[in-house]
């Protein structure tokens, strides 16, 4: 392999827990610069990496190939131009930006410096995501009716981060975004929405809580995020005219890379303990009802899929064009949410 030489704009959790591990395992990447604006939290992890102190000394760099803009929200769109306007491929952390007109623009300059623009939309490769998608494929459930995904957290307090603060996006561009992804990823666009966002835990400034209903046709499709769930209930829940599958629990992929474990080792994204599933259905003239074997989730997949774009010129797993309509739907469930009114997408 020819490895890419790649910056990370900042080492908070993202850089540590997120792009960090899994390009320092991957043969195909060289993390050759870290911004860190006063620490070297990165050099135990990252030993041949240089520690830098402005955003200048990475796109200054001639050697520099991929940045990884994993910096707050609001810093996304400038950091981005300046990478992409210095002739450098880019990987944005979701969300991608706060406005479509911004994803817009941002994808025109992409276009015009003829580099990759990718973000990273790693829960694409959730094991019970990943299982979601078979099942779904496979016609079990016979044809589907309700779909329904949760993504909850319990945190009752505020923390001093960017993202609890006023000029915090909240948790539909935090959390959010992954569940968005998916439903396109799945359904594609729906034809209008109705939302409803709150803030419940005291003192909050920004929103922790979203109930987002998005119409297709033939199905109904509710996605649900609250930072005040202590004892959650499934995380996928599908109904068909045929059964039902249910899974709960999230991707241990999250937890073993904050543990330090090496992306891509034994057993690696399945956890039988932290999530499971069960289905109960008629199918094929057979009565199915138990335990529904989980798919390993695999986030290495998605560096394994911007590595082929920038050497061999393979077609993006996650577009720039796609996580623009991620932000078009976050932009009409805020509307629809202020207004109270349901929001027309076509």
């Amino acid at each position: 392999m020819n490895p890419i030489n790649t910056a990370l704009c900042s080492y908070g959790m993202s850089g540590l827990v997120f792009h960090g591990p899994l390009l320092e395992a991957h043969p195909g990447y060289k993390v050759s610069k870290i911004l860190e604006r006063t620490k070297h939290e990165s050099k135990d992890k990252h030993p041949g990496s240089q520690v830098v102190r402005n955003f200048d000394a990475i796109i200054d760099d001639p050697d520099i190939e991929l940045v990884v803009v994993n910096t707050p929200d609001h810093l996304h769109v400038d950091m981005a131009t300046r990478a992409m306007e210095a002739g450098k491929h880019v990987v944005v952390e979701k969300p991608f930006t706060l406005l479509t007109s911004e994803a817009d623009q941002l994808i025109e300059i992409a276009e015009k410096h003829g580099v990759i623009l990718s973000v990273y939309h790693n829960r694409r490769w959730d094991g019970v995501y990943r299982t979601v998608k078979e099942v779904l494929a496979s016609g079990k459930l016979g044809r589907m009716v309700d779909f329904e995904v949760h993504f909850d957290r319990f945190r009752n307090y505020i923390k001093a981060s960017w993202k609890d603060q006023a000029n915090g996006t909240g948790t539909l561009y935090n959390l959010g975004s992954h569940l968005v992804d998916q439903a396109l990823t799945l359904f594609g666009m729906p034809d209008r929405l109705f939302c409803d966002t709150r803030m419940l835990r005291d003192g909050a400034l920004t929103d922790d809580s979203y109930d987002l209903w998005l119409h297709y046709p033939d199905f109904k499709c509710m996605l649900r995020s609250s930072y005040l769930v202590r004892e959650p209930g499934p995380s996928f829940m599908i109904h068909g005219t045929e059964g039902s599958f249910l899974a709960w629990g999230t991707d241990p992929q999250e937890r073993d890379l904050k543990d330090g474990l090496i992306p891509g080792s034994e057993g690696w994204g399945l956890d039988p303990s932290f999530s499971h599933a069960r289905i109960h259905t008629d199918f094929e003239g057979k009565h199915i009802e138990g335990d529904y074997p989980l798919l390993a989730g695999n986030y290495m997949e998605y560096y394994d899929n911007i590595y082929e774009a920038i050497r061999n010129n393979a077609p993006l797993e996650v577009t720039a064009q796609q996580a623009r309509d991620v932000i078009r739907v976050i932009e009409a469930a805020y509307e629809s949410s202020r207004t109270g009114e349901v929001v027309r997408l076509d």
